[in-house]
């Protein structure tokens, strides 16, 4: 979860040539400033007694203002140009067929990503984590269910917008196994800054692992306390946000808890999910996460030891 999220060191094809691109202007930039500071003070401290002086100074100025002036940065230009328009064009798309397609939808504040499968039962609905096999393309198809949210990964691709009513569309690969952190980058209200996105590339072997996993539904509980914490659940407000396949649970208001315990976060990616921090998100998420849709749930202590029982059995 802490991974870091920088532009200097991409991790796939896309943000691998986009860090090239920075690179260069990076470099440019520095060179360019360098040598004008370096003329400025040549100039500053140049000194001559004569008119013959003069006039040679005079004739060199021009020579220096076509050449530094006009035809160096002329140059300079069309080189940023031309590699800017190269690097656009070969991450515009995948060098080979996408291996499967993903679609992500921006919520405040938290991300909704479902995987289609052979139909409505093989699709794969979780939330914040993308779960990607390593060295296969992956399509992105961004949409927003509210105002205008940016996808951005950093160390995979670069920023995309999500847009309500528009279906945008990107692509990332993963070129070695890890978890890649990324946020969103246009501001979308209050808890902007705590809607983070987790790209986890696997080996093929265990993504297919995951997808079937993610793909059953729940059992019944047989732990007493489990038993107790799906009647609260049930009888709660829960039911109306949420979806657990497998019970009558169906919102869509808030994430699938299908397989919550499988997520390295919870609250849009701003809390490890471990018990106190999903108990704690339960008993009084506005305390959290100011101005997030879940509601405070008014349960006894019992209950909510029970209804945490019940959720850590959802994997």
């Amino acid at each position: 979860m802490n991974s870091p999220m920088t532009i200097l060191a991409g991790a796939g094809p896309v943000a691998s040539a986009q860090a090239i691109l920075g690179w260069w202007l990076l470099i440019a930039s520095v060179v360019v400033v360098a040598v004008v500071a370096v003329l400025v003070l040549a100039g500053a401290f140049r000194r001559h007694s004569n008119e013959a002086l003069k006039m040679e100074r005079d004739d060199t100025g021009v020579r220096w203002v076509v050449v530094g002036g006009m035809i160096v940065p002329a140059i300079v230009l069309t080189l940023t140009f031309a590699f800017t328009i190269a690097t656009e064009n070969a991450t515009a798309a995948p060098p080979k067929l996408a291996g499967m397609t993903v679609e992500i939808i921006g919520h405040r504040w938290w991300w909704e990503v479902r995987y289609a499968g052979g139909g409505s039962a093989q699709t794969v609905v979780t939330a914040n984590e993308i779960h990607v096999p390593v060295g296969v393309p992956v399509r992105l198809e961004l949409s927003s269910a509210d105002v205008i949210h940016s996808f951005w990964i950093p160390r995979l691709a670069g920023k995309t917008d999500v847009v309500p009513g528009q279906r945008n569309v990107a692509w990332i690969q993963a070129d070695k196994p890890g978890v890649y952190r990324g946020a969103c980058t246009e501001y979308c209200g209050l808890q902007h800054s705590n809607m983070a996105a987790f790209v986890v590339a696997e080996p093929p072997e265990q993504f297919k692992q995951w997808t079937d996993a993610q793909r059953d539904t729940v059992r019944a509980p047989s732990d007493s306390d489990a038993v107790r914490g799906l009647v609260v659940f049930q009888k709660s407000s829960c039911t109306a946000c949420h979806t657990i396949r497998g019970t009558s649970a169906v919102g869509r208001i808030g994430p699938d808890l299908t397989h919550l315990v499988s997520r390295m976060t919870i609250a849009g990616g701003s809390l490890e999910n471990t018990r106190g921090n999903l108990a704690g998100w339960i008993a009084n998420p506005q305390s959290i996460k100011p101005g997030n849709d879940m509601p405070t749930t008014p349960l006894r202590g019992s209950e909510l030891q029970a209804l945490v029982a019940y959720l850590e059995t959802l994997k």
